[in-house]
């Protein structure tokens, strides 16, 4: 319960997804945080026990005020601007601002969107927590968005809104289009598909919305949807028409969980994902591409969680095909992953044992069942030393994780393979017994 001291914007919560703020008795702006539910968010502050720093910050709330917001991502991206604009005592002490993720649109002839950290991004002498651009940072940056508190959130709104506004960040000079090409994600920049004056279009697009004018650019949308449609340019007002409904019906219940990191009082990672949290490794094993089978090894808190491994006998792939092995192996997990949610909860990262192709296979198969979880393949050396990691390198988050992550990745991989090899054993000697028997 809310101490009934505490004065409350007309007079209660709603359980509705926006920001809260909170002030203290000299009507000082103490922290700004946002929610999925306000009502349940902020009512756990006063619930719960938490350590020395947050409880000195509940001590001090004398007044709490919020803004609803339609969804969760427009939460996200309001907290982030108000953090800018307000830089409270508390959201600084509870997370070290070097640590916070921004959302930078770089100055090129096809802009990209990427995640940097804060000491990222004064390694290039700019102040991120600047309200203004400088002329040296507009050099780098037609925009610097941020702080963002939870950096895992930021990734997923990304993914979100993508259908709506399909960015890249592509170099543009390949012969070939990239997979995100094939699954419409990018609009061509890789192979310049798309002309920069219309790219930039889409780019200003982004960047109104995480200026925190969804509605502007929606008007700006169905406008030039009837444009197009007077000038007969039918299949345009259709794309069109698409974006307005994918941006008017953001599916973004679960992009905060957890109410995952307004209030890190544990360790704060310098990564997007835990390496103490669950990470599952994959490997395939046969033998002349006979009895087929699939390991999945769990590790958490950087140890084998052997009760959540789990075996698959391939039941649809014929002869030494490992990356079809290997969709077989994702597709029934996924699958799984649906039905039983808490029995099968996501990782935090999926390492494959294998190449470039066992690592885009798998990325098709999340496309389809519309899961987001990091993919890293290990493509083996001649030893250990040898081995290379495998993902996409212009995630600067993941290329991070997978740095400081990969003797972990190594020893799950390991372990995925002695399981895998374990398991095939065990039914080629089935099978051979059952030959014997029958002669």
């Amino acid at each position: 319960m809310i101490p009934e001291n505490i004065k409350i914007k007309e007079g209660q919560l709603p359980d509705l997804p926006g920001v809260y703020f909170y002030y203290g008795a000299d009507d000082e702006l103490l922290y700004i945080g946002k929610a999925t539910s306000l009502k349940k968010r902020v009512g756990s502050y006063f619930t719960k026990a938490h350590d020395n720093r947050i409880a000195q910050l509940v001590s001090r709330i004398a007044r709490i005020d919020f803004i609803i917001t339609p969804t969760v991502i427009e939460a996200l991206v309001l907290e982030a601007n108000q953090i800018k604009a307000y830089n409270p005592y508390y959201n600084v002490l509870l997370k070290d601002d070097k640590t916070f993720m921004y959302l930078v649109i770089t100055n090129e002839d096809y802009p990209r969107p990427l995640l940097m950290r804060g000491q990222e991004i004064e390694r290039l002498g700019i102040n991120p927590f600047d309200k203004t651009l400088s002329a040296k940072t507009k050099k780098k940056f037609l925009a610097v968005y941020g702080p963002f508190t939870s950096s895992r959130s930021l990734k997923k709104s990304l993914e979100l809104i993508r259908g709506s506004i399909p960015w890249s960040i592509c170099q543009p000079g390949r012969k070939r289009p990239c997979f995100d090409a094939h699954i419409k994600k990018c609009p061509g920049v890789c192979t310049e598909a798309i002309s920069k004056t219309e790219y930039k279009k889409t780019i200003r697009r982004l960047m109104l919305f995480f200026d925190g004018k969804k509605e502007v650019l929606i008007r700006r949308l169905k406008k030039e949807m009837k444009a197009r449609a007077k000038d007969e340019e039918f299949e345009e007002a259709a794309v069109l028409r698409r974006q307005i409904f994918s941006l008017e019906h953001i599916q973004d219940v679960a992009l905060i969980t957890k109410e995952d990191v307004t209030l890190p009082y544990k360790k704060v990672y310098d990564f997007v994902f835990d390496l103490n949290g669950r990470i599952e490794a994959y490997d395939i094993s046969n033998i002349s591409g006979t009895s087929a089978v699939g390991s999945m090894v769990v590790f958490m808190e950087g140890q084998p969680a052997k009760d959540q491994y789990r075996k698959f006998k391939i039941k649809t792939v014929e002869g030494s095909d490992d990356v079809g092995c290997m969709e077989e192996v994702m597709r029934r997990r996924l699958k799984r992953a649906k039905q039983y949610e808490h029995a099968w909860a996501l990782p935090e990262v999926m390492v494959i044992d294998g190449g470039l192709g066992q690592v885009n296979r798998v990325r098709e198969v999340m496309e389809e069942f519309d899961v987001h979880v990091p993919v890293i393949g290990i493509a083996k050396g001649f030893d250990r030393k040898q081995d290379r990691l495998v993902f996409d390198r212009s995630d600067l988050e993941l290329a991070r994780v997978a740095a400081a992550g990969k003797e972990i990745f190594q020893k799950a991989r390991d372990e995925a393979h002695r399981f895998a090899v374990k398991y095939h054993r065990t039914l080629r000697t089935k099978a051979s017994g059952i030959k014997r028997r029958k002669k």
